[in-house]
């Protein structure tokens, strides 16, 4: 029998295989890959809302970070730097794919802090339970398509994939207050109309 290797899931043992990846050892970097491709295609496939799209956008994104991996500075985490790759990979298929209409996370939209509600992540439903329960999965993800990329994008990495406030704003080249109003503008954008979508279902009266 070979020598089984252990499964890797510590920072610090994500920059030895990226360090392994830097010196040549193809290994290592087919397991950041192993590691982080459903990531990426769940990241890519909500911006694009196409599976081709998103499987596309995820071979060109590894291809891009492997190409670039002397570039990597390791000021963040790679999974942040990689993510980075794939949103910028996922907007200019979205481009492409709509010239008329530009499609950027640099839209104007105030981002002052002080023009922010205090309670940012107390709302309901919350997002992150709905997506673990069956159908309710299904409606979540179909709402959140119908948001505008920029907030799709930030609502995606924060909320569904659990990147923090400020790996999120490392990810998508953003400030942190930026995050924060776009992902307000989400969660209010999917409360409005998933509250919707209870009201219809419950017949307005609460009751199922």
């Amino acid at each position: 029998m070979g020598t089984i290797q252990p499964k890797v899931e510590a920072a610090g043992d994500e920059l030895t295989l990226v360090h392994a990846a830097k010196a040549g050892d193809i290994s290592a970097f087919e397991e950041l890959v192993k590691r982080y491709d459903r990531n990426v295609f769940r990241i890519a496939q909500h911006i694009t809302q196409n599976r081709e799209d998103a499987e596309d956008v995820v071979q060109d994104a590894f291809l891009k970070a492997y190409q670039n991996l002397a570039n990597f500075q390791e000021q963040s985490k790679f999974y942040t730097w990689l993510v980075r790759i794939a949103v910028n990979e996922a907007l200019m298929r979205l481009r492409r794919r709509r010239p008329e209409r530009m499609v950027s996370l640099d839209e104007d939209i105030k981002t002052e802090e002080d023009s922010m509600p205090r309670e940012v992540a107390d709302w309901s439903p919350n997002p992150e339970q709905l997506y673990n329960q069956g159908e309710l999965k299904e409606i979540l993800g179909k709402t959140i398509q119908g948001l505008p990329p920029s907030f799709r994008t930030v609502f995606v990495l924060r909320d569904v994939e659990g990147l923090s406030t400020e790996e999120t704003a490392d990810a998508l080249d953003l400030s942190i207050p930026a995050v924060k109003s776009r992902l307000l503008r989400a969660r209010l954008q999917l409360r409005e109309r998933l509250s919707k979508y209870f009201k219809n279902r419950t017949g307005g009266d609460g009751k199922q």
